[in-house]
């Protein structure tokens, strides 16, 4: 597997992206944290290294056949790109329900959508059809040596920046990014540590580095769609096995809040695979203290209409929303003195609800569901505690 090739053939054609030291995320763990801007590649993704990689290498060789690829995203644009960059025409069968600005971008780079089934698993049977009926080569997302060569450029390019790096970490779906970079780094010479992270309920890569064999499993169910991923590459695992030095699972909340900082405070705006990283090294996963830490940000593909839905996750995870259910006496003024401690305390009230038919009600009291975003935990306590010194009665208190 040849990455030094795979860096030549690259190096006109795409970014050599940023490596952005974060201020923010070293006082926040201890360690030297630089995040590796992946999200601000062509096409928004790494997909693109893999994908150009794989048709620059079949050019070489004189192979101009038509190439065919199954994906809901990153890969779609990638190989859509590329064939566009290099003449190679391209099919992507994307599953129906694929996100209409993913199948628009795909159009848009000149590859020939076609839309088929409900899930990634049907579309890729159509691929697989079309390579039949059309003799053209189905370009798997990772599961080729090419491929992973594309995606290992991340890691030489890593280096070049920051040649003492101590820590590499990358996200892993299907595995083709952090088996190549794994290989890049180890064969290099360097003595950096690469670690791969994926979602709790995605991580078939996970088992099979703890058990040093191959696992698929049943189902995967994450926000990060990019890392969804029941099967992973045989060749990605083995090479994962043996080059990477270890994995960690993060959860869904940790991955949310991992998005909402990296929107807030470094302006970087990353879909949830690629702020896994991130959330690895908040959340305490992997020990970069002391340590000089590059997290790749392996893509910045978000759909718009999903943004508010991880920063509700984000902001549940920190502690930014807090519900009460107050009981009040029901009489003119009670709203408003309610209203008032809430404001006094700093609260910013979203939504507020009255209640009076709930069971256990005396008729002469209400209940008030309050909706309230504060700026953390002990801000909420305090809240709380502000409400029952007036003699109100707060029944529960869940953070949402």
């Amino acid at each position: 597997m040849d990455i030094v090739r795979a860096r030549e053939r690259l190096r006109p054609l795409l970014h050599h992206t940023e490596l952005d030291p974060s201020s923010t995320f070293s006082a926040m763990t201890g360690g030297q944290i630089y995040l590796k801007c992946e999200n601000r590649q062509k096409t928004g993704s790494f997909k693109i290294r893999g994908a150009s990689n794989k048709l620059s290498a079949m050019a070489e060789r004189g192979d101009r056949s038509p190439v065919v690829a199954s994906s809901a995203g990153n890969h779609a644009q990638g190989v859509a790109y590329a064939s566009k960059l290099l003449g190679i025409p391209a099919t992507i069968v994307m599953p129906a329900a694929a996100p209409i600005a993913k199948v628009q971008a795909t159009a848009g780079y000149g590859a020939k959508v076609v839309l088929h089934g409900s899930c990634y698993d049907e579309a890729y049977q159509k691929a697989c059809e079309i390579c039949k009926a059309e003799g053209a080569e189905f370009l798997h997302p990772y599961n080729d040596e090419e491929v992973i060569a594309g995606q290992g450029t991340l890691g030489l390019e890593i280096l070049e920046d920051l040649p003492d790096a101590d820590i590499i970490i990358a996200p892993a779906g299907g595995g083709g990014l952090l088996a190549g970079i794994a290989l890049a780094v180890k064969l290099s010479g360097s003595k950096a540590k690469v670690y791969g992270v994926q979602a709790e309920g995605a991580d078939a890569i996970v088992r099979s580095f703890e058990t040093k064999s191959y696992v698929t499993t049943d189902y995967s169910s994450t926000i990060a769609d990019g890392i969804s991923v029941r099967v992973p590459g045989d060749k990605t695992v083995e090479i994962i096995n043996k080059y990477a030095d270890g994995m960690v699972r993060v959860s869904e909340n940790e991955i949310a809040d991992a998005v909402l900082l990296l929107l807030e405070r470094c302006k970087q705006v990353v879909e949830p695979a690629g702020a896994t990283p991130v959330a690895a090294v908040l959340s305490g996963k992997i020990d970069v203290k002391g340590k000089k830490v590059v997290c790749l940000l392996s893509g910045g593909n978000i759909d718009v209409s999903f943004i508010q839905t991880i920063i509700e996750r984000g902001l549940v995870a920190r502690h930014r929303r807090i519900k009460l259910i107050v009981t009040v006496v029901d009489r003119p003024g009670s709203l408003m003195g309610l209203l008032s401690i809430v404001a006094q305390n700093g609260g910013n009230i979203l939504k507020i609800e009255h209640d009076k038919l709930s069971a256990g009600l005396n008729p002469n009291e209400i209940k008030v569901h309050i909706d309230c975003e504060v700026s953390g935990k002990e801000h909420g306590d305090r809240l709380v505690e502000a409400i029952r010194s007036q003699n109100h009665t707060v029944e529960t208190e869940d953070w949402i």
